[in-house]
């Protein structure tokens, strides 16, 4: 018999004549182990996951009505109303809250002192005790969880659908990229078959980003709470990772279709569909410190040449980029050079082809972490 439901959630009212709502597709039933949780559009004008969800719902409904969905799946094909209703001149504008200015996927409430708390005279040398006490704590106290405004609302509820899960997938996209993930650092190598399967050119590695985002406020609070408790056994046991769909304009039903069949091979491989997800595809690039990323930025304004292109291999102290000031008193001396630190893989360029000083155009994978790369702040806005 088929599971699929939806559950339409409404998000507080904002402004007299309005009415704003979440939707959750759900599969299997809850309660059901392993749980995945996967959610697109946090940053609403990233739109290439929205089209993957499209393609991912309808192979999860070819399964379900076969009855080989086996554990509980839930998905969310547009995580920000409130930035798909942002628009300025008629321009969306999905990735800051307008009302706040805080980045739709930043300020995610860190709950493990709470979590602590409750658990802390629970824990045992059971495993899977010490899993389901904190996975039920976790639930509890986001459901506690103040929600002065609709944008808290929104984080709470995210926060609430995939606090309890085994695997939580963010999409997002960059400005032009080739398909990279983020990941907390202890998930790796276990993650290696998620890397593997989409075909990640980029896996970069963090314990902590900065910032609090979506995925670390879910996957995170694991291994802070094994820090904290080191004499109990904590695994970190929800897989939670960012998910980049390359660009922003790489958007077609085809590559969509890859994407979604992907996703569905990787959860058949973790045991939430019943079947056979075939041979594991080679992994395209080993894991990297997101300490060890050089964001190329811009020493001064002016039109930016780039030199080399997303997914290009890059030896340091290569030239990748160019900028021209177009109004410089001399033609031969106009472009800066712009040079690599690093030895890796370009994996993201900056799409507007106009740069200010201080922005970051391109990212590049180094194998070591650079000296002013510090944890806790790897991550801009």
């Amino acid at each position: 018999m088929p599971t699929r439901t939806i559950e339409k959630i409404e998000l507080p009212v904002v402004s007299p004549g309005t009415h704003r709502e979440l939707k959750a597709i759900r599969y299997g039933t809850s309660g059901n182990r392993p749980k995945a949780y996967l959610q697109t559009a946090l940053h609403a004008d990233e739109i290439p996951g929205m089209l993957v969800m499209h393609h991912l719902d309808r192979l999860l409904r070819k399964a379900d009505e076969t009855g080989n969905v086996c554990g509980e799946i839930v998905l969310v094909p547009a995580a920000n109303p409130i930035g798909l209703g942002q628009y300025i001149h008629g321009h969306m504008s999905g990735r800051f809250d307008l009302n706040s200015g805080v980045n739709f996927n930043r300020d995610y409430s860190d709950v493990t002192d709470a979590v602590a708390k409750r658990i802390q005279n629970e824990l045992s040398d059971d495993t899977a005790q010490n899993v389901a006490s904190i996975r039920k704590a976790i639930v509890a106290v986001v459901d506690e969880l103040p929600t002065p405004d609709e944008a808290s609302f929104v984080r709470k509820t995210l926060l609430g659908l995939a606090g309890d899960a085994d695997i939580c997938l963010d999409l997002h996209c960059d400005g032009e990229a080739v398909l990279h993930i983020y990941l907390g650092t202890p998930l790796w190598p276990e993650a290696t078959d998620l890397s593997a399967q989409l075909g990640s050119k980029a896996t970069l590695l963090a314990d902590v980003s900065g910032g609090n985002p979506f995925d670390e406020a879910v996957g995170g609070v694991w291994w802070a709470l094994q820090e904290r408790f080191p004499g109990s056994p904590i695994p970190p046991a929800c897989l939670s990772a960012t998910v980049e769909l390359r660009g922003g304009r790489d958007i077609s039903h085809g590559q969509a279709a890859k994407d979604a069949d992907n996703l569905f091979k990787f959860l058949v491989r973790r045991d939430l569909i019943s079947g056979d997800a075939g041979l594991l595809p080679d992994l395209l690039a080993p894991a990297t410190p997101l300490e060890g990323v050089d964001p190329v930025k811009a020493p001064s304004a002016g039109v930016v040449v780039y030199l080399k292109k997303p997914g290009d291999t890059i030896e340091a102290g290569e030239a990748v980029a160019e900028i021209i000031d177009p109004v410089s008193d001399s033609i031969d001396n106009s472009a800066v050079v712009l040079r690599s630190r690093v030895s890796g893989i370009l994996y993201a360029h900056r799409l507007d082809r106009f740069t200010r000083p201080g922005q970051t155009l391109c990212r590049i994978a180094g194998a070591k972490a650079l000296p002013d790369r510090m944890s806790g702040n790897l991550l801009s806005d």
